[in-house]
């Protein structure tokens, strides 16, 4: 019971930001047509994959939406949790979770830019951890290449 109540604590405390949620909507992009991103997989909404998503399957713009913030936080209390224990601030874990919600959660957990976070949330070398993650495809995307230079900058406190 005491550790169910010290990982709620923690999940509290951690909250994304609008500001992130913003970004991460504006990087994803809004499709209400089923489409397959750049790796082969289905993809509607903000970026919402799953059993759900169908080929041809259409949705709403409010569908979009609720889609949205039911993943993301699901993500934000997935990163919050392996995060358990780490000092961090609000804007290494707004760049943490958009990470994890384009990568996947367990992609990030076996990263190394994880390993890094939970050693030393400071480690300057975290920076190039985040540009490791710009493939879609088996090729560089250079929408990736931008979305992580703006993770890794809102991580280390640049706007």
């Amino acid at each position: 019971m005491l550790i169910w109540k010290q990982q709620l604590k923690y999940l509290k405390i951690m909250k994304l930001s609008q500001k992130i949620k913003n970004m991460i909507k504006a990087w994803e992009g809004c499709k209400l047509t089923a489409y397959r991103c750049p790796s082969g997989v289905l993809t509607i909404g903000y970026g919402h994959t799953g059993p759900d998503v169908t080929p041809g399957k259409q949705i709403l713009q409010a569908e979009a939406d609720a889609l949205f913030e039911n993943d993301i936080k699901k993500f934000a209390d997935s990163v919050a949790a392996e995060l358990d224990g780490a000092s961090i601030n609000g804007n290494q874990f707004d760049a943490l979770v958009s990470l994890a919600y384009n990568i996947g959660i367990h992609a990030f957990h076996k990263s190394t830019l994880f390993k890094k976070v939970m050693a030393n949330p400071s480690d300057k070398s975290i920076r190039s951890e985040f540009v490791k993650w710009i493939y879609g495809g088996g090729r560089i995307l250079p929408g990736l290449v931008k979305r992580r230079i703006a993770e890794a900058n809102l991580y280390f406190g640049k706007p």
